[in-house]
């Protein structure tokens, strides 16, 4: 009966600092394994391309272990995604802020983050390609103005 209160009191705590600490390294483990298997690299190709061992990236991935940020940029280097993609989903930078287009992009399952990356970034110089357009018309027509 002891055993079970003592087991009753450690649910208690579920939740707490410790677990979401521990929650936020398997989900930044089942993360990475979900983008090394959508990029068909195995835990040992990437664990060469990353310069880490076998056994700790698949510690990673289970969530027994905790990467470091040099870690996960030398992991997303190896996945050949943005090293800011696995940022955010570690905890370690918040969500960037976008709008409905930068958030249907981010939330399509269907795409790997290389491919998210790539459409942000033609997204973004279009964006910037427009706002000098418009800052130029604007500019010219308050000269015809004058």
């Amino acid at each position: 009966m002891t055993q079970v209160r003592a087991d009753e009191e450690r649910d208690d705590h579920v939740g707490g600092p410790i677990d979401r600490v521990t929650d936020l390294g398997k989900d930044i483990g089942s993360y990475i394994r979900q983008q090394r298997n959508n990029a068909k690299i195995s835990l040992r190709q990437l664990a060469k391309l990353a310069g880490v061992s076998n056994p700790y990236l698949s510690q990673i991935e289970r969530g027994l272990r905790k990467p470091s940020a040099e870690i996960l940029q030398q992991i997303a280097k190896g996945l050949r995604i943005s090293a800011e993609a696995l940022y955010v989903q570690a905890g370690i930078l918040d969500q960037p802020v976008g709008g409905p287009v930068v958030d249907a992009v981010r939330a399509d399952t269907s795409l790997t983050e290389r491919q998210k990356q790539v459409l942000l970034d033609v997204y973004e110089s279009f964006r910037r390609e427009n706002r000098t357009t418009t800052a130029s018309d604007a500019s010219a027509s308050a000269d015809d103005e004058e």
